[in-house]
């Protein structure tokens, strides 16, 4: 009987990935994965498997979400062991649970294996604490990408007012927005920040600054990226590890 594995590749960092997805990709009879699972994971696939590119990016979709689902839908059909292979965790703003919910309409197993979310492997990378003694006793984790045809933004603003460390995924684009927002509900403008691109990879880059300047600083920044905004970006001056 087939199955559907809906798996998290990570942050990026091949050995980052869990000893359960790592077998599931080798026993996979197909993958299925996205633009931020790392190409490199597709070797470790079995002689004869299929692959099926599905991935995503600002204003570039190679399928829209709706027909990715059918595309697991017709390939658990044809497939026993069929692997969704999709950057980070299903769960954080993944779609794994749409795909998860379309599967269980049309009677088709499924199993999700969680991920290493970039939520807080990317500021880990980048010697940022998403939590810190002292600090901040809490976090919060934010899309960054809300769809232009909404007419109200879904972020709750006003309640970011607190200490909360807050990463915003998939923002980079908003940045100004965000920026703006967060000191139009009482943020100082010196208050820190920092933008992580392509984080847990070779090619990881930090900007930290302020709500004031980021913008600036960040232009130049290439996708995809994570912004952390908190007291805790401090921190990286004494806990700054990697690429070193």
């Amino acid at each position: 009987m087939a199955k559907v594995y809906l798996t998290g590749a990570g942050p990026g960092d091949i050995e980052l990935l869990t000893l359960k997805a790592h077998r599931v990709i080798t026993e996979a009879d197909v993958i299925i994965y996205d633009r931020l699972a790392n190409p490199e994971m597709l070797e470790m696939a079995k002689s004869g498997c299929e692959f099926v590119y599905v991935g995503k990016e600002d204003g570039r979709h190679t399928l829209p979400q709706d027909e990715i689902n059918e595309v697991i839908y017709q390939n658990a059909l044809k497939h026993e062991n069929v692997v969704r292979l999709k950057g980070g965790d299903p769960f954080v703003f993944g779609r794994g649970g749409e795909e998860g919910a379309y599967l269980k309409e049309r009677g088709v197993a499924f199993e999700i294996i969680p991920g290493i979310t970039s939520a807080i492997s990317v500021p880990a990378y980048a010697g940022i604490p998403v939590t810190h003694r002292g600090v901040a006793v809490s976090f919060r984790v934010v899309t960054g990408h809300e769809s232009p045809n909404k007419k109200e933004s879904q972020i709750p603003w006003n309640n970011f007012k607190t200490n909360d460390t807050i990463i915003f995924l998939m923002g980079l684009h908003n940045l100004g927005k965000i920026s703006s927002k967060l000191q139009e509900i009482g943020k100082p403008k010196d208050f820190p920040c920092a933008v992580i691109s392509r984080g847990t990879t070779s090619e990881q880059s930090v900007v930290v600054g302020t709500l004031e300047n980021i913008v600036e600083r960040a232009k130049d920044v290439p996708t995809p990226a994570l912004i952390v905004v908190g007291e805790v970006v401090k921190l990286r001056e004494q806990l700054e590890w990697f690429n070193t």
